[in-house]
């Protein structure tokens, strides 16, 4: 039997924007849910969202942008570990943030 998980995702504005969508989004992926899969799930439903958040060829995550979960700093982790178990039952949000830099 196939389990599915719908992940909420907060984006930045500019990602928001550039999607056409005024809030956070849903996306059912197959368990166990991962980065990967997560972002798999968004680039399919956002097609526009493509290379914007992850590099096309190597799937790496974009110098700028970071990922948040349940308080931790999930942006080194690897893109297969699974998701904390809050962002799995929906109970708390996958946040992708663009990162600042400068001084």
């Amino acid at each position: 039997m196939t389990t599915t998980a719908t992940v909420r995702i907060k984006l930045p504005a500019h990602l928001r924007k550039l999607a056409q969508v005024d809030s956070e989004v849903a996306v059912d992926v197959t368990e166990p849910a991962t980065q990967r899969t997560v972002l798999d799930a968004l680039e399919r439903t956002y097609p526009v969202l493509r290379g914007t958040i992850r590099d096309h060829r190597t799937q790496r995550r974009r110098a700028f942008v970071r990922y948040f979960a349940c308080e931790q700093d999930l942006s080194h982790a690897e893109p297969d570990d699974p998701l904390p178990e809050a962002v799995v039952r929906g109970t708390e949000p996958l946040l992708i943030v663009g990162a600042m830099a400068g001084g």
